[in-house]
């Protein structure tokens, strides 16, 4: 009965065209009540303690270094590299967006940012290039929610608080398979463009252009080795990490490239702040709902529905990942992590298996979820910066979506895939 009420009043709220925030803070009031105690207090008291956490000071920095990466010269730097290493060859135009991808979520962490980018400087090529544009834009979402899996990843680092789990430990164990879904990709991408990318190729770069394009951009290059480096050596916490990124990325913008100028950082820092805001105020109520969560003893009902499967992990894991899957699709990115969290990681710990190993899967079939309609929030983004039909576009991203999902499975079973190399890292 309390996971009905905790069902119903949830999506009742979102029924009602409740933003995700207060709909999490309507389901937390009604499982008070439902338990028979309202206290407004406790309400209160779980609302700001769940903002009040020091790793979720990492969500702003990461966000202002995102924007002063764009705004500063980065983006651009790096897709220019690219283009001069693989823009040559047939289809170059879409290794080009599958690279800048993988580089970019490195730096920022946020799959709308990146995607954003990303279209806006390469979908008017490919059109004027010839390429298939629903294909194009279908390659690029796919590209852009790499960012949440490779750190610095504002997805894990929510999950992390959330969880309870090391971020410095999920930083290091995204960082294969993010690589492995750029490779996915790569892979995908070479089977579309032997029937489908235009036959001229585009100007193969000299080699001294290409050590011009590698000169400048060798400071966007230079940011996730920092990050990861200082991390994996201890030198600073994800939250200092983003620290660091967001003054690196100000100062190459101001004193490198000159892109930036200080009339430009306070509309940066509101833009910033105002992405911020979003996630920090729905993280606070998300926290509300967890603690009646776990008052209402709600994940010990879902292990029992899950009972037959709770012996074999890696059936366990697919129920778990299919369940995401399926919320995926109504709900964005971070209302799937904050509900979800809560729920299933108690049956996580009982079966047995690995947090940080769930924790990569649950934050890259989250990502996935970005590119399912009807929500696809990343879907959207491209459509509208490519200014074509999102239907059409949705139609362009089924083969990649279909190499990121059998990706998942992959990593369902055979966990070593995961681990392992997290291990080697860490």
């Amino acid at each position: 009965m309390t996971i009905a009420v905790f069902l119903s009043s949830l999506l009742g709220a979102m029924g009602l065209g409740m933003p995700i925030a207060f709909a999490l803070l309507v389901c937390g009031i009604c499982l008070m009540l439902y338990l028979g105690h309202f206290d407004a207090q406790i309400l209160a008291q779980n609302l700001l303690e769940g903002s009040n956490n020091y790793p979720l000071m990492a969500v702003p920095f990461f966000m202002l270094a995102g924007e002063l990466m764009n705004a500063g010269g980065l983006s651009q730097r790096i897709i220019a590299l690219a283009q001069a290493l693989v823009g040559h060859v047939r289809g170059g135009l879409g290794y080009v967006a599958i690279l800048g991808a993988l580089v970019m979520a490195s730096i920022s962490g946020s799959a709308v940012a990146d995607t954003a980018a990303l279209a806006a400087v390469l979908i008017p090529l490919m059109r004027q290039g010839g390429y298939d544009i629903p294909r194009s834009a279908g390659l690029i979402a796919a590209g852009g929610i790499i960012a949440p899996v490779i750190p610095p990843s504002i997805g894990f680092v929510v999950f992390g608080v959330a969880a309870q789990v090391s971020i410095t430990k999920l930083f290091l164990a995204g960082i294969v398979p993010g690589l492995l879904m750029g490779l996915t990709l790569w892979a995908t991408w070479w089977l579309c463009a032997r029937r489908e990318a235009p036959a001229v190729q585009e100007r193969r770069f000299s080699g001294r252009e290409l050590l011009r394009a590698l000169r400048d951009g060798v400071w966007a290059l230079v940011l996730p080795v920092v990050i990861i480096g200082g991390m994996k050596m201890g030198v600073f916490t994800p939250t200092e990490a983003a620290v660091v990124a967001a003054v690196y990325a100000l100062a190459v913008g101001l004193l490198v490239y000159r892109q930036l100028h200080w009339r430009m950082l306070p509309q940066l820092m509101l833009s910033a702040a105002r992405t911020s805001s979003v996630v920090m105020f729905l993280v606070a109520c998300a926290m509300v709902s967890a603690w009646l969560i776990t008052i209402a003893d709600i994940p010990a009902q879902v292990g029992t529905l899950l009972q037959p499967f709770m012996d074999n992990q890696i059936l366990l894991v697919f129920m778990m990942m299919a369940l995401v899957v399926a919320v995926g699709t109504a709900l964005d990115f971070m209302p799937t992590v904050l509900i979800l969290t809560p729920v299933l990681m108690p049956l996580v710990r009982q079966a047995g298996i690995e947090p940080i190993y769930f924790g990569v899967l649950f934050i890259m079939n989250n990502a996935i979820g970005l590119l399912t309609p009807p929500v696809g929030t990343v879907l959207n983004v491209v459509a509208g910066v490519a200014r074509t039909d999102l239907g059409r576009v949705t139609r362009g991203v089924w083969p990649f979506l279909a190499a990121q999902v059998a990706l998942l499975l992959l990593f369902i079973l055979f966990p070593s895939l995961v681990m392992v190399p997290a291990r080697w890292l860490q």
